[in-house]
């Protein structure tokens, strides 16, 4: 669609001076020179590049590591009956003389080591008879930067005239695409 707009002041002097031949020749020049006119052609893509930014995000990890883990074994006696009996002394004394007076701490020390010695020498107890190497993973979050495609400069052709814009159409090299073709006088 061509809209033609033409603004001419006229006074009555211009009309004494110039023939009406004159002033349609001049408007006639007026409206070719000032027109405007838009279609749309296909031009052909020549090339694209993609343009970057910077862009941050939270990534779920696994993250796994070797520990070296004890192993429990359970040990029938092999425990130091010395140092059994001395603690069961102790402990034995101490009861003893809480629950019957001073006279009963030698009996409570006496049965306090005798318990504590056969503990020690015949009781079953844990202890560590090695270790094994072991994978322990667990999830973390991690921070990572990553670029994304912010939008492609193209560079296309029409009828020999080259041009570039940007656009967020991720098109190809030949592609044929629209453009609109702008003509207009100075």
């Amino acid at each position: 669609m061509n809209i033609f707009v033409l603004c001419i002041s006229i006074n009555k002097a211009t009309i004494e001076r110039h023939t009406m031949k004159k002033l349609i020749a001049t408007t006639a020049l007026v409206l070719a020179a000032g027109t405007a006119q838009a279609n749309t052609q296909y031009a052909t893509v020549k090339s694209v590049q993609p343009n970057y930014t910077t862009s941050y995000q939270n990534v779920p990890t696994t993250q796994c590591q070797d520990v070296q883990v004890p192993i429990y074994g359970t040990v029938q006696g092999g425990g130091n009956a010395v140092e059994g009996a001395l603690t069961g002394a102790i402990i034995g004394g101490i009861l003893g003389e809480a629950i019957g007076g001073k006279n009963e701490r030698n009996a409570g020390a006496i049965f306090g080591a005798i318990v504590g010695g056969d503990k020690a020498a015949n009781g079953t107890r844990q202890v560590i008879t090695g270790y094994k190497n072991e994978r322990q993973c667990s999830e973390v979050i991690v921070r990572e930067q990553v670029q994304v495609i912010k939008n492609y400069r193209i560079v296309y052709e029409w009828n020999g005239i080259r041009n570039s814009s940007y656009t967020y159409n991720n098109y190809y090299v030949g592609q044929r695409i629209p453009v609109t073709v702008t003509i207009n006088a100075k």
